[in-house]
């Protein structure tokens, strides 16, 4: 026994999971939850029906031009951040500051700016994802072996250069931490901008599940979410162990 959970530790969290959800759907009843079986099977008949493909490719054009900026803009702001040490003292605060704020305090901002619909749940879900990138990406430079700088100082490497070949791949490891952090926020910042500004998207369906107090749509399409989000996630952190330990 202790053999197999060693070698399938995600597939005996799993069990446990749903096992932990059958009993809590035993102690609440019907009208809270639905048994896993049932949620799946609910799923994949959502999944046969071309109405839901349209909200699924909506949430997911969204997020992904959202992960996009927040990533782009995230390691803008940390490479000039960590490249500029008095910047660095300066701003860290404010980034550390920024994080801290919930965002859906913005979000009325965001809908004046952006109006209802695609622009305001991109730039709701880049918000979320854009501070962590930028928080690891300049904490990634910090930790970069002073030697390298200074070699790379001695060579006349331009700006650019330095970043390329010096700080990026030094650096990376911490940085790609920070964009699977960034993934998760971006992907929960986009379902909420979908959630209380858009008319689709599974944020949408979500809002109007909850309205009408529709179990089962809420159960399929949070059931969706975990699981692309867990596939996700577990695939990023595989490839995060590999930039840390190359010879593992």
């Amino acid at each position: 026994m202790r053999r197999a959970l060693d070698a399938f530790p995600s597939l005996f969290l799993l069990l446990g999971l749903l096992v932990l959800w059958q009993i809590a759907f035993w102690l609440v009843g019907r009208n809270a939850l639905l048994p896993p079986l049932e949620t799946g099977l609910y799923l994949a008949r959502l999944l046969q029906t071309a109405r839901f493909w349209g909200h699924i490719a909506e949430t997911g054009t969204a997020f992904v031009i959202a992960l996009a900026i927040a990533i782009v803009a995230g390691l803008a702001i940390g490479l000039a951040l960590g490249m500029n040490q008095t910047a660095a003292e300066v701003f860290e605060p404010f980034l550390l500051a920024g994080n801290s704020v919930p965002k859906i305090a913005l979000y009325p901002i965001v809908l004046l700016i952006f109006g209802i619909g695609m622009p305001a749940k991109i730039a709701f879900g880049a918000i979320h994802g854009v501070v962590p990138v930028a928080i690891f990406t300049l904490t990634a430079c910090g930790n970069v072996p002073p030697i390298l700088i200074r070699a790379a100082r001695a060579m006349r490497l331009t700006r650019w250069d330095m970043v390329r070949s010096v700080l990026l791949p030094a650096a990376l490891p911490d940085i790609f931490s920070g964009i699977r952090i960034g993934f998760s926020l971006t992907l929960i910042g986009t379902i909420l901008g979908e959630m209380f500004g858009s008319q689709r998207g599974l944020g949408y369906l979500l809002m109007t599940a909850i309205g009408l107090q529709n179990v089962q749509v809420i159960m399929s399409v949070t059931l969706l979410l975990v699981l692309v989000a867990a596939t996700v996630n577990t695939l990023l952190l595989a490839q995060d162990r590999r930039l840390r330990h190359p010879a593992g």
